[in-house]
């Protein structure tokens, strides 16, 4: 497995990890032993980067996680920003949770919230060390109005925490993890940042981050984590996209981009989860399966040669943009 570094830290993760969104029962019914088999199963194929976050499952993820991995070689980035606080929800599904813990969520992204948040992922997880933490949907998709007054927070109190934690040595890389461009250019306004996890923005459906984006990280010696390779299963083959229905236009493009994959006999899967890789400003990238035999399949697809000029003929045809640049 090639790895690359996070920032200029120094600290290195495989080109793939593994996602535990679905380990909380994110948008999928997962039991806690699906759950710990799909992260031994990534282990075992020798995957050695993971990330979790307490929203996955308000808990769940980060519990069965930190089972597994305790006692053994490891890379993993967790999130701040929300508390867990007891009493559950009324409606799980209206998070898209499936048997979460019996827990709600309090933002919080001040320098006593995320010490706090910090300290209780530790002690869910049952781990002594987080190598990369990420404040969680600090943004207008999540927020809207509220935004402002959350990211005021972080810049006057809260960020000061995460750079605290990097200088003591508790954790070696800090950042965001958000759906949005905008969220991680506004940070970078704020804070010196090791990495940013952005979900579903930089694929085969959307390059957009190659504008303003990648450039401003690489002037800050700020690199990217890929989530969301699939746009939420829409390049995969499902018929979700940014976590709802695909509308006409997005299947459209994805069946043109099909049609181009056939032509090579080539898995379009296969080239969504490779395509992010062709930046250097890609550090890794991170599906998250919903069970062994997904995980088996991203990791074939992972291997497979995608031919050059597949990625020129999309380029050509104006599917990808010009400027993208492509896995060699």
């Amino acid at each position: 497995m090639e790895r690359r570094e996070i920032g200029r830290t120094g600290l290195m993760v495989d080109t793939l990890g593994l996602g535990g969104a679905p380990l909380g029962g994110n948008f999928v019914d997962l039991s806690d032993k699906q759950a710990a088999e799909l992260v031994e199963a990534a282990k075992a194929s020798g995957l050695r980067y993971f990330d979790t976050a307490p929203w996955y499952g308000f808990g769940r993820s980060e519990r069965v996680m930190g089972d597994v991995l305790r006692g053994t070689e490891y890379v993993l980035s967790d999130k701040v920003g929300r508390l867990l606080k007891p009493g559950a929800v009324e409606d799980p599904m209206e998070f898209g949770m499936v048997d979460p813990l019996p827990f709600h969520v309090v933002y919080d992204y001040s320098y006593d919230g995320i010490m706090r948040a910090y300290e209780d992922n530790l002690q869910r997880l049952g781990l002594d060390r987080i190598d990369i933490l990420l404040v969680h949907d600090i943004g207008a998709m999540q927020h809207g109005a509220e935004n402002t007054r959350h990211f005021d927070q972080l810049a006057k109190s809260g960020y000061k925490a995460l750079d605290d934690l990097r200088e003591s040595g508790d954790v070696s890389a800090i950042g965001i993890g958000v759906n949005e461009n905008q969220a991680c250019l506004d940070a970078l306004e704020i804070g010196n940042w090791d990495a940013f996890l952005l979900a579903g923005r930089y694929t085969l459906l959307e390059q957009t981050a190659l504008d303003t984006l990648f450039p401003a990280c690489d002037a800050a010696g700020t690199t990217i984590i890929c989530g969301g390779p699939f746009n939420s299963g829409i390049l995969a083959g499902r018929a979700t996209w940014n976590y709802g229905k695909a509308p006409a236009e997005v299947r459209a493009r994805v069946e043109k981009l099909k049609a181009e994959a056939d032509a090579f006999n080539i898995s379009l899967a296969a080239a969504a989860l490779q395509f992010p890789l062709g930046s250097t400003t890609v550090s890794s990238v991170i599906p998250g399966p919903r069970d062994v035999a997904e995980l088996e399949q991203i990791l074939d697809w992972f291997k497979i040669d995608i031919p050059h000029e597949f990625w020129e003929s999309i380029r050509s045809k104006g599917m990808i943009a010009r400027n993208a640049p492509v896995p060699s």
